[in-house]
């Protein structure tokens, strides 16, 4: 049979990819991912044909099969689509990527230049590539609506009168104190203003951190993350140049009794909200972690970043409040993101004086990067005790909005509201599609999140697909779902609107005859 991309005159890009057969990672998932990183990056277009499986396995001196066993693994995923006599192309319905600067798409090549690849980072997945989604149920933003107070005006008038004076490299003095105070009445945390460095945001804290430990230890650092977790983190670690290796989790946060010894330097953790299945880490499992950390002098990233929105339960210490305060293994990070505004790009480090020997020195060689009228403004803000009234006034509003998501979409056939006990977003979590062939391992659930998320995206939703957050793929391990927002900026008719929408999506796509009207992926043809 003649390959129908020749006789339609449409050639394939022939993009430079390269097989580690050294490596750990086996060689169809290397040439999915290779495929997955052109597809993002815009060197491979939405309804473009990809190579014949004959002719790139020819290429690259590998097995057909394992050409075949790629291409159906991005078929699966909606990266690709297969049909009957146009052969396999880029799946037409993907969003086209913005070009590269200059308008040309870095080919991307993996290969043994790369360094040992402990986990698939970089796999440019859904959440990824919609790193910042809009819409009423979009995840991680939050209700600025009810900011705009008297005491909130009061701060910013304070801040003016000071804005022509600058600000130490470490922080504003009095803000320092005023997030010391905070952290002791909000999380238990007894600490001195002096173990405070103020960031421009956890991003900013964990490269403030990450250059300074690279410096000192002279290699390259290996950095363990949630598996699932949150893609900002890791990829800030990636651009470090760090070493990302997978740590599994299960319902109560990250699995403290699987942790190596000897391979990491810095563990990234969510342990009092873990991001986004949501578990909490008990306190045995907190000690644990930290006898484990002091043991193996490995940095534990504490990223505290929404436990103050709690709707349930009662928070347990942060890791930091159990640590030692001198010679300890814990760097709290925390922000005003999720409690203020994400346009103050402001936040905090805490972290051990044995630590903070080799931090400070980089900050003041790289200087503050926050205005000294935002932090004059926001220690006033702290001080006047507004912010804890603010945030027990949203804590109620969200808790509502929580409240909405159970009332309309628990119990909806085939979706799994997952426990909620704080934060600012609800993981829907799809059950196996009954409807999936046979041995699929998974493959209906991942065509029925594509399915969902491209009808969710259509209506302007925000929504994101679940499967996006995990560092390792594969069906063993990655559940398939939306994770949506219940903080945003939209007034609670929109939200509302926007759950009832999504609650319709929900019932047509994954309903048994919606799986029945869904055209199978056919395998790729020569």
């Amino acid at each position: 049979m003649q390959d129908p991309q020749i006789t339609t005159g449409e050639l394939p890009a022939e993009l430079p990819i390269a097989l580690d057969r050294a490596s750990g990672i086996p060689l169809p998932a290397q040439l999915a991912a290779a495929l997955r990183e052109a597809i993002d990056l815009g060197a491979m277009r939405p309804g473009e044909p990809v190579s014949a499986s004959r002719e790139l396995a020819r290429r690259l001196g590998v097995a057909r099969g394992v050409v075949v066993t790629a291409y159906e693994q991005l078929i699966a995923e909606g990266y690709l689509a297969a049909g009957h006599g146009r052969g396999t192309r880029v799946h037409p319905g993907l969003q086209q990527p913005h070009p590269a600067a200059g308008g040309r798409a870095a080919a991307p090549s993996l290969g043994a230049g790369a360094g040992p690849i402990r986990a698939m980072d970089g796999t440019a997945d859904a959440a990824q590539r919609n790193a910042a989604p809009h819409g009423p149920l979009a995840p991680g933003a939050p209700d600025t609506s009810a900011i705009d107070t008297p005491a909130w005006r009061s701060a910013w008038r304070q801040a003016v009168a000071r804005a022509h004076l600058d600000a130490p490299d470490l922080g504003d003095p009095e803000l320092r104190s005023e997030i010391a105070e905070h952290l002791r009445r909000m999380r238990g945390t007894a600490r001195s203003d002096a173990d405070i460095i103020v960031t421009a945001g956890t991003r900013e804290g964990l490269s403030l951190l990450l250059t300074a430990l690279g410096s000192t230890r002279g290699r390259r650092l290996t950095v363990g993350v949630e598996d699932p977790g949150y893609p900002s983190l890791r990829r800030v670690a990636a651009r470090h140049g760090a070493e990302i290796v997978a740590l599994p989790v299960d319902a109560h946060g990250l699995d403290t009794g699987s942790l190596p010894d000897g391979l990491l330097d810095v563990v990234i953790v969510t342990p009092s909200h873990q991001y986004p299945l949501g578990g909490s880490l008990p306190l045995a499992r907190r000690r644990e972690l930290l006898d484990w950390a002091a043991r193996t002098g490995v940095v534990l990233v504490e990223d505290d970043y929404d436990s103050e929105l709690r709707h349930s339960g009662t928070p347990l210490p942060a890791l930091a409040a159990l640590d030692d305060p001198v010679g300890g293994s814990v760097v709290l990070l925390g922000t005003f993101s999720k409690t203020v505004s994400q346009a103050l790009s402001a936040g905090f480090l805490l972290a051990p004086a044995s630590l903070r020997t080799h931090i400070e020195p980089v900050r003041h060689d790289l200087g503050g990067p926050v205005p000294a009228v935002v932090q004059s403004a926001l220690a006033a803000y702290l001080k006047s005790g507004e912010l804890r009234r603010h945030t027990a006034r949203m804590r109620r509003r969200y808790s509502a909005r929580r409240a909405s998501v159970l009332e309309l979409l628990r119990g909806l056939p085939g979706v799994e509201v997952r426990p909620m006990s704080g934060g600012l977003h609800a993981v829907l979590e799809f059950a196996r599609n009954p409807a999936a062939p046979p041995g699929g391992r998974g493959i209906g659930r991942a065509e029925s999140e594509r399915r969902v998320c491209a009808a969710a995206d259509a209506a302007g939703l925000g929504a994101v697909p679940l499967s996006g957050y995990w560092q390792r793929r594969g069906p063993a391990s990655e559940l398939f779902g939306l994770v949506i927002g219940t903080g945003g900026r939209s007034g609670e008719a929109e939200f509302d609107r926007a759950l009832r929408s999504l609650r319709g999506i929900l019932g047509e796509e994954l309903s048994p005859e919606g799986a029945r009207a869904a055209r199978p992926a056919a395998r790729p043809r020569d």
